[in-house]
């Protein structure tokens, strides 16, 4: 019964491994999900922006480091950047934009775009569509282009005029609201503006993206509005922040860029494969030489674990970095030395003359705890890890935690389905 059910268990490994290995192949499946890689292995530039927040409330600073990021990735998107990451850290109370742009080429006008502070305006809608390509500019002079449709006219209320922006939920719907309160010559060009717009839509732009358009339900004064309609939580959280990026400016400062090379990085990735792959042959030759045919098993499950792998990275969309790739060679080693375990511990058993099918089941139950517990801190640090550090050490962290789940899977079911399979039940 236990042979019939390895056995078919099997199998199924084996046809999800065919998959995969198809799906990793990028000259096969693969071609219809490309791999994400790192700027570290196909070149592009690493940008360290440090953002100034000595005008910025300190409950209010998160919101507005998540609203830059998200109108950071809008910018890099103009660019037609592959896969661009922007991720928010802090240093000490330093706040930190870290810009990764894999493959671009116009660095310089990359850098000249992220720089400009968000900028948050107020349009009025217009009787007829104005020409395509209707420009108003920013503070600093750079022109923002309205890129929804050509029908709102751009008027005198900013960012600069509001002071920030609340979530909430209705006391009688309960239902998302939006908070919005302007300081004393916002309020006036606020009213002014709700004035002649009664029973018509206002619409408000961020970098000339339109974020909501709400209608106009009367002559608002007071500097404060609430604007409402079917939103999610989700939707009016993201409004908030973007509000909040815009009404509260938070100059962004170049302090470090570093560019690596198309060719660099394509030849890290060669190198890396190319040790990657010597490393994972002498630990195969090691199971084969030390363990032979116990060896063998270990040997197809540490191939069927790296396919597994590769696929669970394709599929999840990781970008796969320098530090990611170290990651898994250092999981593939924690892989085989749980098989170790288990073959230590199952030829004791058949040292004591217990025939071979009980002794590899007694040497998986005393061989778990070990295989466990060691997995588990590895696990706990790799959290620790990612939620610490900066991109570059979360890249490592994310593929040594993906790895080493995979690694427990692969010890515990495939290692152990394979031995149960083909291991015939006679004692030492």
């Amino acid at each position: 019964m236990y042979k019939k059910k390895a056995a078919i268990l099997l199998v199924i490994i084996l046809v999800a491994t065919v998959v995969g290995a198809f799906f990793i192949n990028p000259n096969s499946l693969g071609r219809f999900r490309p791999w994400r890689l790192g700027l570290d292995l196909v070149g592009g530039s690493h940008l360290i922006y440090e953002v100034d927040m000595s005008s910025v409330a300190s409950t209010d600073r998160d919101a507005v480091m998540n609203g830059l990021r998200d109108v950071i990735e809008r910018r890099v998107n103009l660019f037609g950047v592959s896969e661009p990451q922007v991720l928010t850290e802090k240093v000490g109370e330093s706040y930190r934009l870290v810009v990764e742009l894999a493959g671009i080429s116009d660095i310089s006008q990359a850098i000249l775009q992220i720089g400009e502070t968000p900028f948050l305006v107020f349009a009025e809608q217009v009787s007829a569509g104005l020409p395509a390509g209707v420009q108003f500019e920013t503070e600093s002079g750079q022109p923002v282009e309205v890129t929804s449709e050509p029908e709102w006219q751009p008027s005198d209320l900013t960012g600069r005029y509001v002071k920030g922006a609340q979530f909430a939920l209705s006391d009688v719907t309960r239902q998302p609201e939006i908070y919005l309160e302007f300081n004393s010559e916002g309020a006036g060009l606020f009213e002014e503006l709700t004035g002649k717009n009664i029973g018509s839509p206002l619409a408000i732009f961020l970098d000339g993206a339109l974020l909501t358009a709400p209608t106009v339900q009367g002559r608002i004064a007071g500097g404060k509005a609430q604007i409402t309609g079917q939103f999610t939580i989700e939707e009016a959280r993201s409004l908030v922040e973007r509000f909040n990026a815009g009404a509260l400016p938070a100059p962004i400062r170049l302090v470090s860029q570093e560019t690596i090379g198309a060719s660099l990085g394509q030849g890290s990735l060669t190198t890396t494969l190319w040790a990657g792959l010597l490393g994972t042959l002498l630990v195969i030759l090691f199971m084969l030489i030390y363990y032979r045919r116990f060896g063998i098993y270990a040997s197809v499950a540490l191939i069927i674990y790296i396919i597994l792998l590769g696929s669970v990275f394709k599929l999840l969309g990781v970008t796969l970095t320098l530090a990611g790739i170290a990651g898994i060679v250092l999981s593939i080693g924690m892989a085989v030395d749980a098989n170790i375990l288990i073959f230590e511990r199952s030829f004791e058993e058949l040292k004591k003359g217990s025939a071979k099918e009980t002794a590899i089941s007694e040497g998986f139950r005393r061989a778990w705890p070990s295989i466990r517990d060691s997995n588990l801190t590895t696990i706990i640090t790799a959290v620790i890890l990612y939620s610490f550090t900066s991109s570059f050490v979360k890249g490592f962290a994310v593929a040594l935690l993906l790895g080493v789940i995979i690694s427990m899977f692969s010890a515990i079911t495939i290692t152990k389905s394979l031995l149960t399979a083909f291991t015939k039940n006679k004692t030492a």
